[in-house]
């Protein structure tokens, strides 16, 4: 049976993509979720179109994301954390406490998107990537102070 991808599906196709499967396969899953159509030409146009709107759409994000990219670039943020001898935090400085320290600059970012392999145990300066999309990431200054 051919259906026509609505969404991505892993291992199977894109978006917008003609794909051949089993009818069980489309019957019980791609169908009833709404991740494909039946591979109809009235079904292909209506496809084609909400591709090009999806594709506005994303270019849309992509433009709005590299602007506020640029703004976060020059943005940097500090945090006070209690520390012992050597510069060693008692806790640690998660993206949490970042997203939350971006919020009191008036910048809305989800603490998701804010990239951190380990959570911050030095005082001092830490550069962070947040991933503000697919395409688009920035790099924020993080200072971490002894809190008196």
């Amino acid at each position: 049976m051919e259906v026509i991808l609505r969404e991505d599906v892993e291992k199977l196709g894109g978006r917008g993509q003609v794909v051949k499967v089993t009818a069980g396969y489309a019957r019980n899953f791609l169908l009833p979720r709404r991740l494909a159509v039946a591979a109809t030409e009235g079904n292909k146009n209506i496809v084609e179109q909400e591709r090009q709107a999806h594709l506005r759409r994303e270019a849309k994000h992509v433009q709005e994301a590299s602007e506020l990219g640029k703004l976060l670039s020059a943005v940097s943020v500090t945090i006070k954390s209690k520390a012992g001898e050597q510069d060693q935090l008692f806790g640690s400085v998660t993206s949490k406490d970042i997203a939350e320290a971006l919020e009191k600059q008036n910048f809305t970012i989800d603490r998701k998107k804010i990239q951190l392999d380990e959570p911050i145990k030095q005082l001092g300066e830490h550069k962070v990537s947040v991933k503000l999309h697919s395409d688009v990431s920035s790099v924020i200054t993080v200072h971490v102070v002894k809190e008196d």
